[in-house]
């Protein structure tokens, strides 16, 4: 089953072209089917890009999916075009009154500040007490999982002096887990922070799960049953070239950058970079995905009861 998103939406094409199946809401509305409704809280600066990667990820599940687009209230965005912005996203404000299955909170650039010190860190708190009354299970990833982890339990995220970035082994720590279903012993996955979550303040907090972690970059994917919900401080829904992009981005800007760390062949940035991670992105999101079908009210109103 396909993803519903606008068909004028830039990810539609894109989709289209790479096979994922999506549908136009012309299409949807002909079926007598509930799709599961999907927010995605856009906090990256490179909206377009953030859409795809999450979409390709949420819409290659055998299920309908009807994503919406949500974006701080009051925060403007310099890197996207506000006609896009205008067409295709909600400002939160205007959607909180609404239930959804599953929320999405992105990443943000702006790890280097305290959580209070950012302009939108008051809504952004509105939101995660919204998801505990209108959103069945919430997946905070990188910058927005540690905001989460913190908000709902106060765990710290701590400056590191290098930058982690590269692709970094880690291991299953949780093989029963739904989550987890049909992942390998350990997998590949993109990393890309100057701050980290520390496994021992994790383990000090009754109820929280990590299910994957690495010894060198440390723990990656926390599940959060109280709240319904899982964090991700790394990034399996980036593309091929994603951190190719950001080094160039670095490297031609002056800034002091390492090459990133088992991502081109040799090491070499001459070198095309191989996804080793697409496999298991898509195990993780499926599996998600999958979760909240089995388990998300038919009657969207009864979500948060």
């Amino acid at each position: 089953m396909p993803i519903k998103i606008p068909a004028d939406l830039p990810a539609y094409d894109v989709l289209t072209r790479e096979g994922v199946m999506v549908m136009s809401e012309d299409q949807a509305a002909r079926q007598d089917i509930r799709p599961l409704h999907i927010g995605l809280l856009n906090l990256m600066p490179k909206k377009i890009q953030t859409e795809n990667q999450f979409a390709r990820l949420i819409g290659a599940t055998p299920l309908q999916i009807e994503l919406s687009l949500i974006r701080m209230t009051e925060h403007q965005t310099r890197n996207t075009a506000a006609e896009h912005m205008e067409e295709f996203y909600q400002p939160f404000q205007d959607v909180k009154d609404r239930k959804f299955d599953g929320l999405i909170i992105t990443g943000a650039p702006i790890e280097h500040l305290e959580f209070d010190a950012v302009t939108y860190w008051d809504e952004l708190r509105e939101v995660f007490a919204w998801t505990q009354t209108n959103v069945h299970s919430t997946f905070g990833v990188c910058w927005g999982g540690m905001a989460m982890i913190n908000h709902f339990h106060g765990v710290k995220k701590h400056m590191l002096d290098h930058k982690a970035f590269g692709c970094f082994r880690h291991r299953n720590m949780a093989p029963a887990s739904p989550y987890l279903r049909g992942f390998s012993d350990d997998c590949v996955v993109p990393v890309s922070r100057w701050t980290e979550m520390k496994q021992d303040e994790i383990d000090t907090v009754e109820g929280l799960q990590t299910l994957l972690g690495s010894d060198e970059v440390g723990p990656c994917l926390v599940e959060d049953p109280d709240h319904r919900a899982l964090y991700i401080f790394n990034h399996f829904e980036y593309d091929s070239d994603t951190l190719k992009q950001e080094y160039d981005r670095d490297i031609a800007s002056g800034t002091a950058i390492n090459v990133p760390i088992n991502y081109y062949p040799d090491d070499d940035p001459t070198k095309t970079p191989q996804n080793r991670w697409r496999s298991h992105a898509h195990l993780l999101y499926g599996n998600w995905i999958n979760e909240i079908y089995q388990t998300t009210p038919f009657d969207l109103d009864a979500i948060g009861r």
